[in-house]
C-alpha cells in the first residue's frame, strides 16, 4: 500500500466518524439520524462519496433527504474542516447504500436453494428405501 493510499484511507476513516456528528447538528429529522455505511475518497482526496443506510426511509423520503443533503453539503464540509482542523475538506456527494438489501436478498435466495436441495435429497432417500 502506497503512502497516498494510506492517507486516503485515513481520511475516509475520519470522515466516517465525523460526518454523522455533523449530520446530528442539523434540525432536519430526516437526515440528522442517518447512518454512514462507507466513505470513498477520490485519488487526490478532493471528492468523497458518502454512502448512507437507507432502511429507515421510504423511497420518497430518500429522494427528499438527498436533495436536502445536497443543500447542506457545504455546511457538513465546513463542520468536518473545523472538527479536524483541516485546511480543506473533500467535496461530498451522498448516496444511499443498497448493498445491504442486495446481500439480504442473495442470502434469502441461497437459503431457498439450500431448502429446495435439502428437501429434494430427502425425497430421493425415501424413494430409494421403497
Amino acid at each position: 500500500m502506497t503512502q497516498e493510499e494510506i492517507k486516503r484511507h485515513r481520511v475516509e476513516s475520519v470522515l466516517k466518524e465525523i460526518i454523522p456528528e455533523a449530520l446530528g447538528t442539523l434540525d432536519d429529522s430526516r437526515i440528522n439520524s442517518l447512518l454512514v455505511t462507507d466513505v470513498v475518497c477520490s485519488k487526490g482526496r478532493s471528492d468523497a462519496k458518502v454512502y448512507l443506510e437507507p432502511s429507515i426511509l421510504s423511497e420518497k423520503e430518500q429522494s427528499e433527504a438527498l436533495k436536502q443533503l445536497r443543500k447542506v453539503s457545504g455546511y457538513i464540509q465546513n463542520q468536518c474542516k473545523q472538527m479536524e482542523g483541516w485546511f480543506k475538506a473533500p467535496r461530498m456527494t451522498f448516496e444511499f447504500d443498497h448493498q445491504l438489501e442486495k446481500i439480504s436478498r442473495m442470502e434469502a435466495l441461497f437459503k431457498q436453494i439450500e431448502e429446495t436441495t435439502h428437501s429434494a435429497s430427502h425425497k430421493e432417500d425415501k424413494t430409494d428405501e421403497s
